[in-house]
């Protein structure tokens, strides 16, 4: 059994790509890296890799992670500049045995000495955005936040390993140096072969309190199905950072355990995509529903044709 699930319906690509990959007896980690770099090298994206929206001064500075779900090792990069893929520089730091977590000058440092590709991220669409919207905020007192969609995929090959990998560019117009849940394991990623995988997208200063990759995986190992568990993490703890906060941020999550079987949660409107060996690659629409359950679509011609005209969601 194989199977792969990612969020938002930017990642339909690069999950076609890595359903090939992993129906073809390729292992996970390779197919997910590259699920992700389609999406890190596609410049249509404005939350992921080449054209991701930069920070207040102006600069694209990326966070990605990697996880190995057959011996936890994990890579992460924080706040790289210049790198074209941070997905494959997170896979290789996750082979070493320290060091494996870099941030800043340090990340970038150690993807020129490896032999990575340095490329100025920015694009003059992306440049041409950060203007406009810095123009906005001071004029009119807006909130400068604006979009934090990040790639996160959890995958099984046929031999039962699993792995997940994640990339984002962050808040747009964050504060330099800003990092969310992306990179950190337990909030923007977990994963155990012998259990299951998960992953977030969403207001990563929220996702970091509630550490709910982990709590997923922690629920599929007590028992419950991947949607139950996906349910359970996000929706309890939306409700009480809501109780304690008076509002919680946008995120939600993607998880998948290790007979390919998956679940979605989310406190807004959410599109992923999934393959797996009996699945073609599909992109779905999550929205939350009562009772702590959420309502699961296949995205149609009729919905994305809206969003053309009114797009709301990546």
């Amino acid at each position: 059994m194989w199977g792969i699930i990612a969020t938002w319906r930017m990642a339909f690509d690069g999950v076609t790509v890595a359903s090939q990959l992993l129906k073809e007896g390729v292992t996970v980690g390779d197919a997910i890296e590259s699920a992700v770099r389609l999406v890190e090298d596609n410049p249509v994206y404005k939350s992921v890799g080449y054209g991701g929206l930069p920070n207040i001064q102006g600069a694209v500075q990326l966070d990605a992670a990697y996880m190995d779900g057959d011996t936890y090792q994990i890579g992460g990069v924080a706040g790289i500049s210049d790198v074209k893929n941070p997905i494959s520089v997170a896979k290789q730091l996750s082979k070493e045995r320290f060091n494996s977590f870099l941030v800043g000058e340090g990340a970038r440092d150690y993807a020129v000495l490896n032999g990575f590709d340095i490329q100025n991220m920015l694009t003059d669409r992306a440049k041409a955005e950060w203007e406009k919207r810095l123009k906005e905020v001071q004029k009119n007192q807006l909130n400068p936040y604006d979009g934090h969609d990040t790639v996160s995929m959890v995958g099984l090959d046929v031999s039962g390993s699993m792995a997940t990998g994640t990339s984002s560019s962050g808040l747009f117009l964050k504060q330099p140096g800003r990092v969310g849940d992306s990179p950190l394991s337990g909030s923007g990623f977990y994963v155990d072969s012998e259990i299951g995988g998960a992953a977030a997208t969403g207001l990563g200063e929220d996702l970091m309190k509630g550490c709910l990759s982990y709590e997923i995986v922690r629920l599929m190992k007590a028992g419950y199905t991947p949607q139950e568990a996906c349910n359970q993490a996000v929706y309890d703890f939306d409700a009480r950072l809501t109780k304690r906060n008076e509002k919680a941020g946008a995120f939600s999550l993607i998880a998948m355990d290790c007979n390919g079987a998956w679940g979605v949660a989310t406190n807004v409107e959410f599109t992923f995509v999934v393959a797996t060996e009996n699945q073609r690659p599909t992109m779905y629409v999550a929205i939350p529903a009562e009772d702590n359950q959420t309502n699961i679509e296949p995205i149609t011609e009729e919905w994305l044709e809206q969003q053309r005209k009114n797009p709301t969601v990546d």
